[in-house]
């Protein structure tokens, strides 16, 4: 079905324009992907439509893509919040048994229905706020039964909602208790549970948690080479709280991305930048843990390795549930730009995810984009507590908000 979406401010960050700016604008798609965008004044003669939709003059972008959430896990963990500002630090409650450790135990508690239900409520807030696509790590299962029921959730809220979910195993997350002073037990184990993972289509990349309270970059090695023996793209967990050269590691098997960052060295920048990896920040989990370290940014730039924006979405570091507000912590935080933190969450956040189909309005792009009561794009980011989303179209079908 071909349709005709017209009078709208486009920023559609194609092109050379700053946020490739059309300010009289249409798009046309054809079924799920865009066929033209542009000046409504040029668009083609003779043009034969199936439908025609006047969107009366709103800021319309691409859908938001959410490139690094734990949306599937139980319970919640607001205690250890307390004890962190009662002055507990992120490594000692894990240390003390708190933690990953206690989700887990959370979660391996929870029937499907239960993490399921609880997973569409987060994952329906974020598409509140135009995210079309997102990332679902497993890691709070750490058993093979528990982690193969975690992806298959997700792979069914892809399945249920009007959503793009790619799913990555992120097993090697922590160590669980069966484990103790085992880890490379464990990364053996996980390294054997991924073959039937993969053979059951439950994983789209495979992440690890490469950090001095979690896995050493030999172990996480091996979990990439498992990886790559089955022809799966990895992900890491990189030099989050310390510098451990995990983001070297994983461009020397090309990363899709590294993510946190915020103790990247001039090496970590240099390999990423040669391997294509994006850098995906985190700005929820950098307030949340009350951090002070802050992400080389400025030497991304000089590098020109993409830098992507996520939620983080977690019941630990990151239980937020807005990727606008992201966009403004990038900017406040990190000192990005609007239409950096903008192309963070649409063409940046897209190829963290290996999928280069999405992230702008263009001509052969899959036709997800956002209505929103807004006159320019950096009002994405400066705007906060209020949600502008008016539409959202999610393979050229209008979702409602």
């Amino acid at each position: 079905m071909k349709t005709l979406w017209r009078n709208a401010r486009l920023a559609t960050l194609a092109g050379p324009e700053p946020w490739g700016w059309v300010e009289h604008g249409a798009l046309l798609s054809d079924g799920d992907t865009i066929r033209w965008a542009g000046a409504q004044a040029a668009l083609p003669a003779g043009l034969q439509v199936d439908a025609e939709v006047d969107l009366g003059g709103p800021l319309v972008t691409p859908g938001l893509v959410d490139c690094h959430t734990h949306l599937v896990y139980g319970g919640q963990r607001a205690r250890e919040f307390e004890l962190r500002l009662q002055g507990a630090s992120y490594e000692q409650i894990a240390r003390a048994g708190g933690g990953i450790r206690s989700t887990v135990a959370a979660t391996r508690a929870a029937s499907d229905e239960q993490l399921f239900a609880s997973a569409r409520q987060r994952a329906l807030a974020l598409m509140a706020e135009g995210v079309s696509t997102l990332e679902i790590k497993s890691g709070y299962g750490l058993s093979a039964e528990h982690e193969a029921r975690c992806l298959r959730i997700a792979r069914r809220l892809g399945r249920e909602l009007p959503l793009t979910v790619r799913t990555t195993c992120l097993s090697a997350h922590a160590l669980p208790p069966e484990f103790d002073g085992r880890a490379d037990d464990y990364i053996d184990a996980v390294c054997a549970w991924l073959p039937a993972l993969h053979t059951a289509g439950l994983v789209d990349a495979v992440d690890a948690f490469c950090e001095h309270i979690a896995f050493t970059p030999a172990q996480t090695r091996r979990v990439f080479e498992a990886a790559q023996r089955l022809g799966l793209p990895v992900k890491l967990h990189a030099e989050q709280l310390s510098d451990q050269g995990g983001a070297a590691l994983a461009a020397s098997f090309h990363a899709l991305s590294c993510d946190h960052l915020e103790w990247l060295s001039a090496d970590g920048v240099r390999a990423m930048a040669a391997a294509g990896t994006v850098a995906v920040l985190l700005p929820g989990a950098f307030y949340f843990l009350r951090e002070t370290k802050l992400p080389p940014v400025q030497a991304l730039r000089d590098a020109g390795v993409p830098i992507a924006l996520a939620s983080d979405h977690n019941p630990g570091s990151s239980p937020g549930l807005s990727l606008l507000l992201m966009l403004n912590m990038a900017c406040t935080l990190f000192r990005m730009t609007p239409e950096e933190a903008l192309r963070g969450v649409t063409a940046h956040g897209a190829r963290a995810l290996g999928l280069h189909d999405r992230g702008t309005l263009a001509p052969g792009q899959r036709a997800d984009f956002v209505a929103w009561d807004l006159a320019h794009p950096n009002e994405l980011a400066y705007w906060f507590g209020h949600n502008p989303c008016r539409r959202r179209i999610v393979a050229g079908v209008e979702t409602g908000r």
